[in-house]
């Protein structure tokens, strides 16, 4: 005798009807994202940032602070270093810190009521169409909070290529480090436009998905995707004590740094902005960090922003994303979060502020991230494969994205369609020309 209830469709059924759809799916998917970014940089979060960066950090702790070292009759160098070195440069990385604790409530909702394992199959169901396998979108959304959990999560992927693979790509998404450089771009450049920070998330996504393809047609990792199996739990309403546990540890661990990496980076990079090769204290366009920046501008003057500032910004982020941040607000020498954006938008044009997010955001990882790497692999040289593959995926997608901003605003030269040409001509042959090489081939 079968039950009339086994028929009957449950809510968490109805609801999955609508967002597994296999037409409705992939749009649900980019609008709740899209609020997700928009609560967190756009809205609530960038409340509680504004006044950090404009009221703390930016005014009355460096004027209570600059006051009472100066009627203490501090030396100018440790005041400079106090002030500007480390309230300054960490302040800049603290200030938002609302945006992240909001980003990771948004996210931590979304994966407590069970959306975000609807999203998993979703893309196992999208990834299947180019040869790979939705187990690797796991680590993907693992690695939206820090790359390493995220690196160390391929581990429950069983083919070795597969692994692989998605220790090469994992840290092309978004993480809690790369949000300060998203809100730092987003709020300087683009304050009216709620695209921005999302479009860094889905940003990630296709870098997967076309490096997926890309590498699937290679001997290193040619063969068939694994087979994913998962079981999708019912909705239910979110927890208020998982929220918290989930909130709360990632705000600790993104403090912490800040009161360690940061800290210590930041005196670094302070001194060597003050002073030069003789240990004497000059201005920062004289300085130990100006010589070191100059030396490897001309690398990313392709991609907009082709200066010291954001050169060393760029090598300072190895050490932590964060201090893209950080590094700049010190090397400019802004003395609070107004000047210091009114410098920005004074510098660079608006595209190349987005390039600078860009290619930070998809060029090699922080040194813990890569540290990670090493032991996954456990082999120097897939390490320093997966880093240089990193990084001129970065280059390349931003050189293009930069230099077709420059055509279709009239800014170009010829170097600009030249540069243009050969960028797509390279992507347009790895994703669509370039022939798979057959599985029996494949070796490691």
């Amino acid at each position: 005798m079968v039950d009339q209830d086994d028929f009957v469709m449950s809510m968490s059924d109805r609801i999955d009807r609508i967002v597994t759809n296999r037409y409705l799916a992939l749009p649900i998917f980019v609008v709740v994202m899209w609020a997700v970014y928009y609560l967190s940089i756009q809205t609530i979060g960038t409340i509680g940032s504004d006044y950090l960066n404009d009221t703390v950090f930016g005014s009355w702790l460096p004027s209570v602070v600059g006051g009472t070292l100066k009627s203490w009759a501090v030396a100018p160098w440790l005041s400079g270093l106090i002030v500007d070195g480390l309230i300054g440069g960490i302040g800049s990385v603290l200030g938002f810190l609302p945006q992240i604790i909001m980003l990771f409530l948004c996210l931590g909702i979304l994966e407590d009521c069970g959306y975000m394992a609807r999203i998993a199959f979703v893309m196992d169901r999208l990834f299947r169409r180019f040869n790979l396998s939705g187990k690797s979108f796991i680590p993907i959304l693992i690695a939206t909070g820090c790359g390493v959990p995220g690196i160390m999560a391929t581990r429950t992927i069983e083919s070795e290529k597969d692994r692989r693979m998605s220790i090469m790509l994992t840290t092309f998404m978004p993480c809690s480090a790369k949000l300060t450089v998203i809100a730092l771009v987003s709020g300087t450049f683009f304050p009216n436009n709620s695209w921005v920070a999302p479009s860094a998330y889905f940003m990630g996504i296709v870098a997967v998905v076309c490096s997926g393809i890309f590498l699937k047609k290679t001997a290193l990792f040619a063969g068939p995707p694994a087979p994913f199996v998962m079981e999708l739990p019912a909705y239910h309403l979110p927890r208020l004590t998982n929220l918290y546990r989930s909130v709360m540890s990632r705000a600790r661990a993104f403090v912490h740094k800040a009161g360690t990496i940061i800290f210590l980076s930041c005196v670094l990079l302070w001194f060597l902005s003050n002073f030069n090769f003789t240990l004497q204290m000059v201005p920062e366009n004289h300085s130990m960090l100006r010589a070191i920046g100059g030396i490897l501008a001309p690398l990313f003057a392709p991609l907009g922003f082709g200066d010291w500032h954001a050169t060393v910004a760029t090598l300072a982020g190895l050490i932590a994303k964060e201090n893209c941040v950080g590094t700049l607000h010190i090397s400019f020498g802004a003395s609070g979060s107004g000047s210091f954006a009114q410098t920005l938008r004074a510098t660079y044009p608006a595209m190349a502020g987005y390039a600078f997010l860009m290619f930070n955001l998809l060029c090699a990882p922080c040194f813990a991230a890569i540290g990670t790497m090493y032991k996954e692999f456990g082999d120097a040289r897939w390490t320093w494969r997966a880093v240089g593959y990193q990084t001129g995926v970065a280059y390349l997608l931003t050189m293009l994205v930069y230099q077709s901003s420059l055509i279709f605003t009239g800014q170009a030269g010829g170097l600009s369609i030249v540069l243009v040409g050969l960028a797509a001509g390279l992507i347009i042959y790895g994703l669509w020309l370039k022939r798979p090489v057959p599985a029996m081939a494949a070796s490691y």
